[in-house]
């Protein structure tokens, strides 16, 4: 059994997705960072940064509970765990790693400076806007071309990648895109929003 503590975000939900798609059972532990509850000592316990997502594994390799937090090692972990979504051939492996750092250090960040600045800031901010829109715009780019190429982000096959950034397109309205300006990225964006795991790990 896993515990999962989460939120109705990006982060939480691509975890969420890769729980359902490898048919892990867990419970899942409602952590609402609107009222600051990631920074309870007992959430504290399980994620020094009070972050979302973490989850702690009570059937790890060791037989002892283990707390993982930050959504691209939990990812990781549990493709390990299950031997799922990840392959081990060294270059395939490379494939759906440096998609996944793309997530993490591009998309993610960006995405989200550009919901901020959008949708939530207290007053307008063109400078904001601008830097973060355009950047945006520019890594749709990438992705159209990538998926132009194949079916998902690493290749042929669908893996911890395209988990990891599916969440964040498919809050494209947030960052006001259009997908059909970006024609491979919808096909991919609408495949996967198919998945019935896809459904029910973006569900909450």
């Amino acid at each position: 059994m896993i515990d999962f503590y989460t939120w109705s975000t990006p982060n939480g939900r691509k975890v969420a997705i890769m729980l359902e798609e490898c048919g892990l059972a867990y419970t899942t532990h409602k952590i609402d960072i609107g009222k600051g509850e990631q920074f309870t000592p007992a959430f504290l316990a399980v994620n020094p940064n009070g972050k979302i997502p973490a989850i702690v594994d009570h059937a790890a390799a060791d037989g002892k509970p283990l707390a993982v937090f930050e959504s691209g090692a939990i990812l990781i972990y549990l493709a390990e765990k299950t031997g799922k979504f990840l392959p081990t051939a060294p270059r395939a492996r490379a494939e759906v790693l440096q998609w996944l750092m793309f997530q993490m250090g591009g998309v993610g960040p960006m995405f989200g400076q550009a919901h901020h600045f959008i949708r939530f800031a207290p007053e307008k901010v063109p400078y904001g806007i601008e830097r973060y829109s355009k950047e945006t715009r520019r890594l749709y780019g990438v992705m159209d071309k990538r998926l132009g190429q194949s079916a998902h982000l690493a290749g042929a096959e669908y893996s911890i990648a395209d988990m990891a950034t599916f969440p964040w397109v498919a809050r494209h309205t947030y960052h006001e895109v259009d997908l059909a300006d970006f024609p491979n990225v919808k096909r991919w964006h609408d495949a996967l929003a198919a998945r019935p795991a896809v459904v029910k790990g973006t569900a909450f």
